[in-house]
């Protein structure tokens, strides 16, 4: 929540903080200019003997929207960053180490997944099957704020898990991979304003409980309010809360959007955004339960990049929730759409932002 944020001495508890972060091999060393800035990993996917299926979450489309994009001739897989897995370091930048011992409990980590069957499991299955590849997606996340502020955009095929705050995961989110990017990118780009423009379908109660009382960060949350989380704790922490009638259709929802980055725009002027762009917002989603059709994503995401670009503002994008197996589909049309209209480039020199200029460039970094 934007306003005033402490001051003094860092704690005991931030130098640790600090120390963890600028000990982190998450900013990967090597950024060759022949990369686009566009990150992904083979091991996004989640393969688990079919128990994947009991959840309607395609836990396969991270790799297919890379494979749109490639049969699209937009992107090889060769000009792709992979991210490092977040170790138990990097997630103690956020998570206590009572959370992270919690999810070696399978049961634990069942009731976050929303898939009973995963507590029958033996934990260490667990932990390669199911939590590691949420960890590459979190060293996605990361990785995406560095490359957003030295290319002026980037996009994790992958993160977005707004459901989970420091203490607590759910709706399928068992890492805090926003709170994580944005708590680096504090320190490793030097930047202290981040706008969170969170766009799936549900309210982004994880990230809203983590800054609730933290100044540098603003969140813009458009959601409908008739499905879960129903977390009205976190609501209270809310910058801007747009909350949406289930069966919105794609006019309103745009016009919604509209007058949200509008104001959005007066009241806050960040150095990085990070946009959680769910596509669970989709007619026919059974869990966003909205009326946005395919094109309505395609235009939602092109305002917010133009949004962005406007403002010569770095922003990162984020795929979060998605629950038809349309979806894939519709997250690569639309990036290809943003190419199309010259809101990125996935070319070796980015449009956006003079790497002279950029808010917050460290060298070395």
């Amino acid at each position: 929540m934007a306003a005033a944020s402490g001051s003094g001495a860092p704690s005991a508890v931030e130098a640790l903080r600090l120390r963890r972060i600028l000990c982190s091999r998450l900013y990967l060393d090597d950024i060759p200019s022949s990369k686009a800035p566009v990150v992904y990993s083979p091991a996004y996917d989640i393969s688990f003997n079919g128990i994947e299926k009991q959840h309607p979450f395609d836990s396969a489309k991270w790799g297919r929207v890379r494979s749109f994009l490639e049969d699209a001739e937009l992107l090889q897989s060769d000009r792709i960053f992979e991210p490092l897995e977040a170790s138990e370091d990097d997630l103690l930048v956020v998570h206590s180490e009572s959370y992270l011992n919690s999810l070696k409990s399978s049961e634990k980590v069942a009731r976050i997944v929303e898939v009973p069957a995963v507590a029958l499991l033996p934990n260490l299955l667990v932990q390669q099957k199911l939590l590691y590849p949420f960890r590459k997606q979190v060293g996605g996340s990361v990785l995406s704020a560095k490359l957003a502020i030295e290319r002026g955009w980037a996009i994790n095929i992958g993160g977005g898990f707004h459901h989970c705050s420091a203490e607590e995961g759910g709706g399928f989110c068992a890492y805090a991979d926003i709170s994580l990017c944005i708590h680096f990118a504090f320190i490793r780009l030097n930047i202290s304003r981040v706008m969170i423009i969170d766009l799936d379908a549900h309210q982004g109660n994880g990230h809203e409980k983590d800054f609730g009382s933290d100044g540098r960060v603003y969140i813009l949350d458009m959601y409908n309010s008739g499905i879960y989380p129903f977390d009205h704790v976190a609501k209270k922490y809310i910058d801007q809360k747009v909350e949406l009638d289930s069966g919105t259709k794609t006019e309103d929802y745009l016009e919604n959007l509209d007058k949200a980055l509008k104001v959005a725009k007066g009241r806050f002027k960040p150095q990085l955004i990070v946009y959680n762009a769910g596509t669970d917002i989709l007619d026919g989603d059974p869990l966003g339960r909205l009326k946005v059709t395919p094109e309505g994503v395609a235009i939602r995401d092109e305002k917010v990049f133009g949004f962005a670009k406007d403002q010569n503002i770095p922003l990162l994008m984020l795929t979060s929730g998605g629950y038809t197996k349309s979806s894939a589909r519709v997250i690569a049309d639309s990036i290809i759409n943003l190419s199309k209209k010259n809101l990125i480039d996935t070319g070796e020199k980015s449009p956006w932002i003079v790497a002279e200029s950029y808010p917050g460039q460290v060298s070395g970094m």
